[in-house]
């Protein structure tokens, strides 16, 4: 059973809230840790992106987390531009990848037509195939770390993409808040850790690069590991990690999922 268990994840406390009274109700004990931190390119995103809509004429526009959603209309309401924002993304049909990001957009005062079953670059692709949109224009506003994947799986399905780069990627500076992780993990005292994007990944890896690599791997063989998605899977198969995936994307589902692990162990 997870009783009794520490379950790390890959987010700050703020971001872990939903996993940690997920945990704390299954008397888990949860470890945010956060891996990334975003770095914003500016007040001239939302610039950037009423140009992008002005210009490309998107038929529509898909969020891929509420992170992006925050951080552009933040700068809109900062700058002045909410309402010309508003109205840009309004003039569009809206897809929005999870249930946050549909939130996030409400909050907004934006419609969104769409949801994808899947709330991964692959549910986006079979939403568009179904809908099917060839020919159609699509801007992603999102992160500048992000890989070409989406956009070359909606080119092959027949749209035409512009990706609108709102913020980059790098590992989390403070590594003071890892203190208590990596006492803990040094005395093999972590039961399980939850990976929720590539990017976390790559921060966890560069985090703990003061452990020897071969030390490192061996701890993780102790312990059970969670992808929340499959690209989230692969860029932990590159650092030599085979993860358990979960089968719904989203935090419950990875939490579900490493629920699983333990109640077979």
């Amino acid at each position: 059973m997870i009783s009794g268990k520490t379950i790390a994840i890959t987010r700050s406390k703020d971001d872990a809230q939903e996993f940690i009274d997920l945990a704390s109700k299954d008397n888990a004990i949860p470890l945010p840790i956060p891996t990334i931190e975003l770095m914003p390119k500016g007040d001239k995103i939302v610039d950037d992106f009423l140009q992008d809509v002005q210009e490309f004429q998107p038929d529509y526009s898909v969020f891929m987390s509420s992170k992006a959603v925050k951080l552009l209309f933040d700068v809109a309401k900062n700058t002045g531009k909410y309402q010309k924002l508003q109205l840009a993304i309004a003039n569009t049909m809206v897809m929005a990848v999870g249930p946050k990001t549909k939130q996030a957009l409400e909050d907004e005062g934006i419609k969104v037509s769409f949801v994808p079953s899947k709330f991964s670059s692959v549910g986006v692709g079979e939403q568009f195939t179904r809908l099917n949109a060839e020919g159609k224009k699509v801007i992603v506003p999102r992160s500048g770390a992000s890989t070409e994947f989406l956009a070359k799986l909606l080119e092959k399905i027949g749209l035409i993409v512009k990706e609108n780069h709102l913020y980059d990627v790098q590992a989390f500076s403070d590594h003071a808040q890892w203190k208590d992780f990596k006492e803990l993990f040094s005395q093999n005292k972590i039961d399980g850790i939850v990976f929720t994007s590539a990017s976390s990944v790559r921060g966890f890896f560069e985090i703990m690069s003061d452990f020897e690599n071969k030390e490192l791997l061996k701890k993780l063989e102790k312990i059970q590991i969670v992808a929340i998605g499959p690209f989230t899977a692969e860029e932990l198969k590159k650092f030599n990690v085979e993860p358990k995936v979960a089968g719904v994307h989203t935090v419950p589902g990875a939490f579900e999922a490493m629920k699983n692990i333990f109640s077979l162990a």
